[in-house]
């Protein structure tokens, strides 16, 4: 309240210009250019860093489930999870999981600091806008800390254009029944209640008027995560005790103010129950509940007292409570951010601001636990000549008392020979402190290690892009990075404990080739194809392992492959048009330990999509997910679901 009325006051002393509608805001006016039907790449010159982005239309056009399949479908980055929907899932990004990604929604840092994760399950893909993946260690684009593999940046405000929107889908997700084996009681006869095995409901409604907008979203899942598997010894079990029940809404604001500032509030609900098996095979579950809210207060101002200025602050404060069995978990994080740029010459560009977040935990096995931590960062911007951009940056970053501040510098450079030809060029720090679950976890055998440092280390990386007439796009980025310190769980007489003995090295290629073919003749617009390879090798040199040793770090594939055929047509059903695209997702094999002695086995996804208009304001859709319908797992003993077929409707109303 007091950050708002501070905002009302400052109104009168912004010039007075108003602004425009339609705008959006966490991504300064990145440049867009559609590589084929949905799915939008950029080149920001706010980073040197790779970054794609995820649009609004490809999130709708996928009908992911949640965020990890959205973003493994799109941009094929590797996921690792215990189940289908609601069940733990991690993201991978140049070999670092979720715990050393940072996660953002709308700017503001969200990774939990009691486990360092972002549970994927709390985001309403209904409600988001788009995403921007940035790849790479300390990011200089928002500047926040964590970020060793990558920073995820999801957004979920825009301002509404004028009059009243109205939106909403329904799907239902079905599982293959069939005859299964049940542990203490032998055979079973197939369920064909997993016909209707998932369903997810969504409803959105938005307003733009001259000087403000709004828009909410409600979100309802029922899933019951029932599938086929085949388990070591060959026998079809059938996945039981994982049933999930979740709900969630939302709920944003925005006015105008003089001199195009803006203020903007949000508030986000989330609510689930689920069952989580005991093991990946069995079929005894426990219950858990998750609630979280959010609320976040933003003062965006595009000129702030002088035409060369511009600033951006913000105020977030977030509660989560995790409920498992006979433990609890209730988190408080507040979180204030200010971020400034001055424009003095036509050349240079000088940004400067910081972070500051205060974290208390409430916890059955962690205790009461508070921390104060933050950081100042100063980032300039050169541009010499008009195809030469070169960003050096500095954060200082506060891990909390009594550690001493600790500087993280980052040199970006961006070279663009051509109009269609870019060179990135990267060197960076980068650094995380540890979690509360790493320092103060007391209970069920497991100990956590006050003493432990912060994970540290550096990176590199060098790529191109070529970009043809918006027919081509051709992208790659070679990639280096070196970690110390990192924060590993060992064992030692039956007593699990934390401890600073992770080091590793890795080497990478991240390439993807996109272009379109026009068609003049047939129902088809065009065809869309796209194909991408990952490369990643890791060196683990822990617990005395060396280059010799040719240790992998686990559950990071050294291969990861995969492809799209899009093909839009413009006169279907009545005359409205669709879209009928298939994918593919490959990953090599993976490690699930540290001595590399268990393997997982390589697998490969294909999955259809159908999407159809069937009105001016109607459309339906199908999904088949895995259609060769293996049996593969995404972590050890965890299998993943077989085919399954989504089947749905979307309606949406604007202007009205």
């Amino acid at each position: 309240m007091a950050l708002m009325l501070f905002c009302l006051a400052l109104g009168p002393l912004f010039p007075q210009e108003a602004a425009e509608t339609g705008e959006d805001f966490f991504g300064g006016g990145v440049p867009l250019w559609e590589d084929r039907e949905g799915i939008i790449v950029t080149a920001s010159p706010e980073t040197t860093q790779q970054l794609q982005v995820i649009t609004r239309e490809e999130i709708e056009n996928t009908h992911a489930p949640d965020l990890a399949v959205l973003l493994q479908e799109t941009l094929d980055l590797g996921v690792t999870r215990y189940g289908p929907y609601g069940n733990q899932t991690a993201i991978n990004m140049r070999g670092f999981d979720s715990q050393r990604i940072a996660f953002l929604i709308n700017g503001v840092p969200v990774n939990s600091p009691a486990t360092g994760e972002f549970d994927l399950s709390l985001i309403n893909l209904s409600s988001v806008d788009r995403i921007e993946v940035i790849y790479g260690g300390s990011d200089s684009k928002y500047n926040v800390s964590g970020s060793l593999g990558g920073v995820i940046n999801i957004i979920t405000v825009k301002k509404e254009a004028p009059g009243l929107r109205i939106g909403g889908s329904l799907a239902n997700t079905a599982s293959l029944p069939g005859k299964y084996y049940k542990p203490r009681s032998g055979d079973k006869a197939p369920q064909w209640q997993d016909l209707v095995d998932t369903q997810n409901f969504a409803f959105s409604l938005g307003y733009g008027a001259e000087k403000s907008s709004w828009s909410g979203g409600f979100f309802a899942n029922r899933a019951g995560n029932h599938f086929l598997f085949k388990d070591y010894y060959g026998r079809t079990l059938r996945r039981e005790s994982n049933e999930v029940w979740d709900t969630g809404a939302s709920l944003s604001y925005i006015r105008d103010l003089p001199g195009d500032a803006k203020l903007i509030a949000g508030e986000d609900l989330y609510y689930g129950g689920k069952n989580i098996p005991l093991s990946g095979t069995s079929d005894i579950g426990e219950k858990q509940r998750d609630f979280s809210a959010r609320q976040n207060l933003m003062l965006d101002m595009p000129r702030a007292f002088r035409e060369d200025l511009s600033a951006e602050a913000s105020l977030s404060h977030g509660w989560s409570i995790r409920e498992y069995a006979a433990s609890r978990h209730d988190q408080q994080v507040v979180t204030a951010i200010n971020r400034w740029s001055w424009y003095p010459l036509d050349w240079l560009t000088l940004s400067l601001g910081g972070d500051y977040r205060y974290a208390f935990l409430d916890s059955t096995d962690m205790g009461r636990r508070g921390r104060h931590d933050g950081g100042l960062y100063l980032t300039a911007e050169f541009q010499p000549v008009r195809q030469v951009l070169v960003i050096p940056s500095v954060k200082a970053v506060f891990p909390g008392s009594p550690a001493a501040p600790v500087a993280v510098p980052k040199l970006g450079f961006v070279w663009t020979p051509t109009d269609s030809l870019t060179l990135k060029n990267n060197y960076f720090r980068s650094f995380k402190i540890p979690d509360f679950e790493d320092l103060y976890w007391n209970g069920g055998g497991l100990y956590g290690n006050p003493d432990l440092k912060s994970e540290d280390g550096w990176g590199a990386d060098l790529g191109a892009a070529y970009e043809a007439h918006d027919r081509l796009s051709l992208e790659g980025f070679f990639f280096t990075q070196w970690t110390a310190d990192s924060i590993h769980w060992y064992s030692s007489g039956g007593t699990w404990k934390p401890t600073n003995v992770g080091e590793a090295v890795f080497f990478g290629l991240d390439s993807k080739l996109r272009f379109n073919i026009p068609l003049s003749r047939g129902p088809f617009e065009k065809i869309g194809l796209s194909f991408s390879y990952q490369y990643l090798l890791s060196y683990l040199l822990s617990y005395g392992y060396t280059y010799a040793s040719d240790k992998r770090i686990p559950y990071m594939p050294q291969h990861t492959v995969g492809f799209s055929v899009n093909l839009p047509w413009e006169r279907g059903f009545r005359g409205y048009g669709g879209a009928l695209s298939l994918s593919g997702h490959y990953e090599g094999p993976r490690y699930a330990d540290t001595v590399n002695l268990t393997k997982l086995k390589p697998y490969f996804l294909l999955n259809a999509n159908l999407n159809q208009g069937i009105g001016k304001n109607f459309s339906v859709f199908a999904v088949l997910r895995n259609i060769l319908n293996q049996s593969y797992e995404s972590f050890d003993d965890y299998y993943m679901p077989g085919l399954t077929v989504t089947v749905g409707m979307r309606v949406n109303f604007s202007g009205i």
